[in-house]
């Protein structure tokens, strides 16, 4: 008689057996006889049998799993087992390379132990990631053109003799964007077969050891670009940019929503524009250079680029243009969206983009024509290869300015322009240091996560210790479409940490601390910072929401604390990973830290014991996309603060708080220094979302006091 999972799953699959799966991590099992400091976690195991299920019985599942509960070990014990009984392929997305690292450096070859049988994994990355021999090879007969890049590049060819990977990553050095760009691999400048360093392509190496991987790791952004081919026109049966495959394991779920936001947005400045232009055409004094010159020789049609300096001069006037009309709507502003209340001051900035939009398609035009004279057994030549490039990211930005003029028509889009600044060095003289971003977002991406990824996949896992908002997942599920699908498809769990916090965690409140919004805040938060880390001796992140606001507290902090033995660092002052390998090694120090270090960084041990959150992370509610998002929220009758902004900023306070406790050993104090926390009716959201530890809401002096009792008691 058949069991339950084998009556349940398809007949031409084979179930992973959802008992003997667990028993891999449980007591007696094969990791508790290769793993010396072995202890079961029950959650662990209860997690990996959900996650087998969920791949039996094709389900979409959502799993919170706590900090320590060991989700990969979860999700890739079923993962390998299902892959391997049918000779099927699994993809793996992360949101982080850090994870992608220790998945394929260190969990897939332990799971290998557990299992003992041999798992084919393969890391993949975007082709833009690797080298391309046939286009390094081209720039390297060419030197002439590249006579200011040419040590670069010269290092670049050295380094591609000896790897064994082409991928940037392994360089020595960071090479610049403009050389990357020059010699890094792209579809359009693929010749396939044709090519004659075919054989030895990194790209296609990469590709055929994915096609008969069991397992393929990738990154959000691969996996969506992946499934833009797909909708478009590549189908689910066959290769896109990965081989096929038809279940997928999002880990760090809880960025699906701005990775995929960021993948389908597009944008576009000036640089962009400039660069492109010049990569075809540029006239100095009486010489010509670019590969529209060298097309026009090989071209039937070479009359027609004489053409090329009128069109590029009107190319490079729209751009100014379009320049000052944008300064002009944005004036003391950093970013503005184009609504019904301010449509008519974007009118002559809509009408400098007809103008550029009016040129850049002439000059495609003319890259068509050239490329349509040159005959077949000269197209070959790297000139008409790079012309592809250029013209398929023109075409590109046409069809975005084409958008943008059309905005009202897009209801599902925000429009919007952004003033950015280059930073100090890098202007040249006489350039305009600010510059301008013209900038399309999707509204929301849930549909799209429905009928690209939900309906059209077996089995979708979506995992992350923070998916929770307050008590349920309906925030997250709502923004990433899960509720679209079939009810009887979803399986939904909570999977608590293991971790003592009850014992090992406080969660301080200062209850004399003005509210942010008022204007002795930050006054105070630079009184009240130099106490607490000297209650701590130290070892102590702050994460703030602004960095106006870091870098006066860090200043202040710094001044009022001359003889404190430990070193005190700022985000912004060396590369993000140094400051953090510094703060791991010398456990006296302090961190000053924005965005980028709210998720994502794990310092276990005595280093980081204590974490201060300045403000809750609300969004600046200025962001045009927050804004838009706000607006459809309002116009429906919700209200976008309670169904909006508070859900986000719970999502970032948690991640922030995940800082603090990385093992089970590890003890400490999360100060915030908001009291709506406790003082506003929202502030039981946050309060319903955080791990149940020891709590105080008391005048600074006594959480200075109680700090460093409980640290060092």
């Amino acid at each position: 008689m058949k069991s339950e999972d084998e009556q349940k799953c398809p007949e031409s699959l084979n179930p992973v057996d959802v008992e003997a799966a667990g028993a891999y991590i449980s007591n007696g099992g094969p990791l508790s006889k290769i793993s010396a400091n072995f202890e079961e976690r029950a959650v662990q195991v209860a997690l990996l049998r959900k996650i087998a299920d969920g791949l039996n019985h094709n389900k979409i599942c959502v799993f919170e799993a706590g900090t320590g509960v060991g989700k990969s070990f979860a999700y890739l014990i079923p993962a390998a087992l299902w892959a391997l009984n049918n000779k099927e392929r699994i993809v793996i997305s992360t949101g982080t390379i850090n994870l992608q690292q220790q998945l394929c450096e260190k969990d897939i070859p332990a799971v290998e132990k557990i299992l003992g049988q041999k798992i084919k994994f393969v890391l993949m990355k975007g082709r833009q990631n690797y080298i391309c021999k046939r286009r390094l090879s081209d720039v390297t007969l060419i030197r002439e053109l590249f006579e200011e890049d040419q040590q670069e590049i010269d290092k670049i060819a050295e380094w591609e003799k000896q790897s064994k990977t082409g991928s940037k990553s392994d360089l020595s050095f960071m090479p610049s964007d403009n050389v990357w760009s020059r010699v890094n691999s792209e579809s359009d400048a693929c010749m396939g077969n044709r090519c004659p360093f075919h054989n030895e392509c990194f790209v296609m190496k990469v590709r055929k050891e994915a096609a008969s991987a069991n397992l393929i790791v990738v990154n959000h952004h691969l996996l969506f670009a992946d499934i833009e081919a797909r909708m478009e026109s590549a189908g689910y049966d066959d290769a896109a940019v990965l081989p096929p495959y038809r279940r997928i394991i999002f880990d760090e779920a809880h960025g699906i929503e701005s990775a995929a936001t960021s993948f389908f947005s597009e944008s576009c400045t000036r640089f962009k524009i400039n660069k492109l232009i010049n990569q075809m055409y540029r006239k100095r004094k009486n010489s010509e250079s670019g590969h529209l010159c060298s097309l026009a020789i090989l071209s039937s049609n070479e009359e027609k680029a004489a053409s090329a300096y009128d069109i590029t001069s009107r190319i490079k006037k729209a751009v100014l243009n379009y320049e000052l009309a944008g300064s002009d709507i944005l004036q003391n502003s950093f970013n503005i969206r184009i609504c019904e209340k301010n449509e008519r001051s974007f009118g002559p900035f809509l009408v400098s983009l007809h103008e550029l939009e009016k040129a850049l398609s002439e000059f495609l035009d003319l890259i068509h024509i050239l490329m349509e004279g040159v005959s077949e057994e000269d197209r070959d030549a790297p000139c008409y290869w790079e012309s592809k490039i250029v013209w398929r990211r023109l075409q590109g930005i046409v069809l975005l300015l084409k958008d943008f003029a059309l905005w009202a028509e897009y209801k599902s889009y925000v429009f919007w322009l952004q003033k950015k600044r280059l930073p100090p060095g890098i202007a040249r003289d006489n350039e305009q240091s600010d510059f301008l971003v013209i900038n399309k977002t999707p509204l929301d991406i849930s549909h799209l996560m429905n009928s690209g990824v939900y309906e059209p996949m077996d089995c979708v896992v979506c995992t992350s210790a923070t998916l929770k908002t307050g008590r349920d997942f309906n925030y997250w599920m709502n923004r990433n479409g899960v509720f679209f699908a079939e009810k009887d498809r979803l399986s939904i769990g909570e999977f608590p940490s293991p971790f003592p916090y009850k014992k090992n965690m406080l969660l301080a409140v200062p209850a004399d601390a003005p509210f942010p919004d008022q204007m002795e805040f930050q006054q105070w938060i630079e009184m009240a910072i130099p106490r607490l880390v000297n209650a701590s001796e130290g070892r102590t992140l702050i994460l703030f929401t602004a960095y106006e606001s870091l870098k006066s507290a860090y200043n202040a902090t710094v001044a009022s604390m001359q003889g404190f033995a430990g070193r005190i660092m700022k985000q912004g002052d060396d590369d993000n990973s140094r400051l953090l390998e510094a703060f791991k090694k010398e456990n006296e120090s302090v961190l000053f830290a924005t965005d980028s270090f709210w998720q994502g960084v794990d310092i276990p041990g005595e280093s980081l014991s204590h974490v201060i959150i300045v403000k809750l992370p609300f969004v600046v509610p200025n962001d045009p996309v927050f804004m838009a998002r706000s607006e459809a929220i309002e116009m429906r009758g919700g209200s976008s603060f309670m169904e909006l902004s508070v859900p986000e900023a719970v999502i970032k306070f948690r991640q922030g708080i995940g800082r603090l406790i990385r093992r089970s050993d590890d003890k400490g104090v999360v100060t915030v220094l908001d009291r709506r926390l406790f003082e506003k009716r929202y502030g039981s959201i946050f309060m319903a979302s955080i791990p149940d530890c020891k709590k105080m809401y008391e005048p600074l002096g006594s959480v200075v006091n109680a700090i460093n009792h409980f640290i060092f008691e």
